[in-house]
């Protein structure tokens, strides 16, 4: 099995991260050849009717047929290879691995799910599923706020070693805001879309109070709090500084996150795109209890530390940059230092409006925006097949395509959605799936084959651009 640690070197190319792959176009693909690379209907862990009626629907609309190929493999990966449904106790249960990596992450786990949301209302065993996700994540934050991946059950780690309280329900013990975000996000989104709230029993309610604790003690107002991390490891990002409490900060209202949504160490431990998330899922949690659980005090605490967040955010994370003028920085420590960069990993600095915490057309944002995808981003890489956003996990000179989709999702622009669907659709090596990333001069060198959601949030973005932009679909590429 492949880790997301392994140092590994092959032809020449050395990443800190996963093996890199390299196949070549030629013996998988030619322009005729698109047979589904899909499972046999056998093979497949879940079938959605709504979910492959949808699939023949918007490859009808592509006029390009890689594109139509593309879209028919990734929209479904999560639920043909990923998920594991049952029934415990009489409530839907689901275990969502990342793909290679038999372990489940509560952000991964969501944003796998999340594109499917819309279909529920035509297929209730979707909607099922779903919900089993959900009732997952909640057992999970209730064995551990602060754990990033989980086993389904107790199971061996490669990570128990790690200097952490770890437990033998946990695959790894990393503390990232954004792993008890997206549970949130998928709460409130599947509410959203069904008017289901049957998910808000006395164990949701329990694991989000959790979840408010957890913010709470790494705003660390009243010392470090329980958390420390470490790891014996020749690579600088997998373990924390600080005696595994991370680098100092100043306590001004910000919420310390140990790890980046890449599963790599912050530098300054106030992570911004996840504070703005956790902004987001407070206010949603707020939301909730007032109108479902009926719980005014709680709600209004969630609403409090929303508002203190949010405030912090205005004075600590907004700076004016050489070139840019102002924007928001990456990391800041409430002492004045800030990290001008960008990582691909969601949440970044880019993503922020698909995450509701801003608006596409803000100045901020867009002054933000041009930042993350320049070459002032010491993360934005320049080559011979494509110049886009990686990050430190899979070492320097690696895109991820995860860049050009958030990019297409957050954009306003017909003419920058076509470009990031063609850079798509010319570096996924002839598998017919995206990766976590590729070399910038040779997109035959990549990482990750199997990374379920990168295929899935492509699906996302084409079916967003199915409902919204039509016609670029219809245009050749």
């Amino acid at each position: 099995m492949l880790n997301r640690r392994s140092f590994v070197k092959t032809a020449g190319l050395a990443t800190a991260g996963l093996a890199i792959s390299m196949k070549s176009n030629a013996s998988m693909l030619t322009k005729t050849d698109f047979t589904s690379m899909r499972p046999a209907l056998k093979d497949r862990n879940f079938t959605s009717k709504a979910v492959e009626e949808t699939i023949l629907t918007v490859k009808k609309a592509i006029s390009d047929p890689e594109l139509g190929w593309l879209f028919e493999n990734c929209f479904p990966n999560t639920l043909d290879t990923t998920v594991k449904f049952k029934m415990i106790d009489g409530k839907p249960d689901t275990f969502v691995i990342t793909g290679d990596i038999n372990a489940m992450w509560l952000r991964d786990s969501t944003a796998q799910v999340w594109p499917y949301l819309s279909l529920t209302k035509n297929d209730t065993d979707l909607k099922q599923l779903i919900a089993g996700v959900i009732n997952r994540q909640v057992k999970c934050i209730q064995i551990d706020s602060y754990a990033n991946a989980f086993n389904d059950g107790p199971g061996h780690s490669e990570w128990m070693t790690d200097l952490t309280d770890m437990k033998p329900e946990l695959h790894e013990r990393k503390w990232e805001i954004d792993s008890l975000c997206y549970p949130v996000r998928l709460s409130y989104g599947y509410w959203k879309t069904t008017g289901d709230s049957s998910i808000f029993d006395e164990k949701w309610v329990d694991a989000m109070k959790k979840v408010y604790t957890t913010f709470i003690q790494q705003q660390r107002k009243d010392g470090n709090g329980p958390y420390k991390f470490g790891r014996v490891t020749a690579w600088a990002l997998d373990t924390v500084p600080g005696g595994g409490y991370g680098n100092p900060i100043k306590p001004v209202g910000l919420i310390c996150s140990m790890f980046r949504p890449s599963d790599d160490a912050t530098t300054f431990p106030f992570l911004v795109p996840s504070n703005y998330f956790a902004v987001v899922s407070l206010k949603q949690l707020s939301e909730i209890f007032t109108v479902i659980i009926k719980d005014a005090e709680f709600a209004n605490k969630c609403k409090q530390l929303a508002t203190e967040v949010e405030n912090a955010l205005k004075k600590y994370a907004i700076t004016s940059h050489l070139n840019f003028g102002p924007m928001l920085a990456y990391e800041v420590d409430g002492f004045g230092n800030q990290m001008f960069m960008d990582d691909a990993n969601v949440p970044s600095l880019l993503a922020l409006p698909y995450l509701g915490a801003f608006k596409p057309n803000d100045p901020l944002y867009l002054n933000t925006r041009k930042f993350a995808l320049s070459e002032s981003n010491p993360y934005f890489f320049k080559g011979k097949v494509a110049q886009g956003v990686g990050g430190p996990h899979s070492g320097m000179d690696m895109i991820w395509p995860l860049s050009f989709t958030m990019k297409a999702l957050t954009s306003t622009s017909d003419t920058e959605i076509k470009d990031c669907i063609r850079i798509l659709r010319a570096t996924h090596a002839g598998t017919g799936f995206m990766h976590e990333s590729f070399y910038k001069d040779d997109a035959n060198k990549f990482t990750r084959k199997w990374f379920a959601w990168s295929n899935t949030l492509f699906g996302e973005m084409i079916l967003k651009v199915y409902h919204e932009r039509p016609h670029i679909l219809k245009s050749a590429f």
